[in-house]
């Protein structure tokens, strides 16, 4: 009788935002249905992927040093290969290949569809891959390992970006926008809910634009509109949409349609009329706050994210001034700020009056910090009331469990700590918890009766 031939094992690492991880999805999905065997242990598989990311400085540098480290485990055969993915890879295949010789192949975007004939060849005849096409295009559908737990998922309904901000790179690294067709990201979300998924997280570069380069017109809401009709899915969560296309027609369906959580992930970057316009980015202080309030009073207790930049070349004390009394008068429920990172290649790494890097983070430092002043005083309001939450786990040490709020989207917000005394939730399970106190901005309470 002849002997099962022992499969390869694949392991991964993914690094960056939730579009990259499920571009990781799909590679070990495909790698899955072409006889790899996937590893939760990177450190003992027979090749280590590492999905990168390579939109900012620091996020460079995490990708490199986990780099650093897999060539580590190499070098004491405790794996075989390294394959490098993602961002970084396609912007810097040749820097890597040339910096990191141990990395057996840097396959950029434009190689995901094929990586499972990258890995086999490289793996049967123990080469090194040399190069890949220099594209970006990629899969919009597919298959996918689902590396979140199995109650939520996040839902890529674009790729790429024609926005054109002066500071980005990512129209380089991914191609311009593409959106996919309604009908496979309703046939993705079907199976998602299918499978145990209760909320699903709609991602993209710009989830509002949605649908225009296909269809002639954004059409983001009668996509939420078809999602919300799907059996098992509790909440649709919104992320990164960009100001220019919030309609009314939008802001209706976030406000009426049930299923759909009232939160908005509205990347401003600034409020300067001057920043914004060397950012390639439209509107001012004034048009912003008005959008806002606009926006708070078409959809009341809405939760808005937002981000922010610091540092942009060019930005004054003025200019700065301008944005600290922006987010102090604004009072938004979630918010992250960011010191500018000086991209080679974009239009903005080579204008004028760059600032230092210690100014770019003391203003980061002091909008975060009246930032944090702003969300204590938000999670004083909450005590006394009682929430919907999504049980996501249990902390031995605090023995308490955790979850989170329709205002909290997945890894970027807070959590909710609370501690059941007869009935024990399960995770995934939605429960009701009467919020007792707030400390240091987080939220604790008990299951509610």
């Amino acid at each position: 009788m002849a002997t099962q031939q022992k499969k390869t094992r694949v392991g991964m690492i993914s690094l960056g935002c939730a579009k990259n991880q499920v571009d990781g999805e799909m590679l070990m999905a495909a790698l899955e249905e072409n006889g790899f065997e996937l590893s939760d242990d990177v450190g003992i598989c027979d090749i280590a992927i590492i999905n990168t990311c390579g939109f900012i400085e620091s996020a460079k540098k995490e990708s490199i040093e986990e780099i650093l480290e897999l060539c580590k485990l190499k070098e004491e055969g405790r794996i075989q290969k390294i394959v490098v993915t993602g961002c970084l890879a396609q912007r810097y295949q040749e820097e890597i290949r040339r910096e990191i010789p141990e990395v057996d192949a840097v396959l950029g975007i434009g190689a995901n569809g094929e990586i499972a004939s990258y890995l086999k060849k490289m793996w049967e005849e123990n080469t090194v891959v040399e190069s890949f096409p220099p594209k970006t295009e990629m899969p919009l559908c597919g298959s996918r390992t689902l590396t979140t737990p199995s109650y939520y998922a996040y839902l890529k309904i674009a790729e790429g970006c024609s926005n054109g901000c002066s500071y980005c790179a990512i129209p380089k690294i991914r191609g311009p926008y593409r959106s996919r067709p309604m009908e496979s990201i309703l046939a993705e979300a079907k199976g998602l809910a299918e499978n145990g998924c209760r909320e699903l997280v709609i991602i993209a570069q710009d989830t509002s634009r949605y649908g225009l380069d296909l269809y002639g017109e954004p059409r983001l809401p009668q996509l939420l509109t078809e999602l919300s009709h799907l059996e098992n899915i509790r909440w649709i969560r919104l992320l990164y949409c960009y100001p220019d296309y919030i309609t009314d027609e939008l802001l209706t369906v976030i406000r009426d349609v049930k299923k759909v959580v009232p939160y908005i992930d509205l990347p401003l970057q600034h409020v300067s009329g001057k920043i914004l316009k060397a950012m390639n980015r439209g509107g001012d202080r004034a048009a912003l706050t008005e959008q806002i309030r606009h926006i708070r009073e078409m959809v009341p207790g809405i939760t808005l994210r937002t981000t922010l930049i610091t540092g942009f070349p060019g930005e004054t004390e003025e200019d700065f001034n301008e944005l600290a009394e922006f987010v102090h008068e604004m009072k938004f429920e979630r918010l992250g700020c960011f010191a500018y990172s000086q991209e080679e290649g974009t239009p903005a790494a080579a204008l004028p009056d760059q600032l230092p890097q210690e100014v770019k983070e003391h203003r980061e430092e002091v909008i975060m910090e009246d930032q944090m002043a702003i969300m204590l005083e938000k999670g004083e309001e909450m005590v006394g009331k009682t929430v919907e939450v999504l049980t996501e786990g249990f902390d031995r040490y605090a023995e308490c469990y955790f979850g989170r709020t329709q205002a909290d989207a997945p890894d970027v917000d807070g959590k909710v700590f609370f501690v059941a005394q007869r009935k024990k939730p399960h995770y995934g399970q939605f429960v009701h918890v009467k919020i007792t106190e707030c400390v240091d901005g987080d939220l604790y309470g008990e299951l509610a009766r």
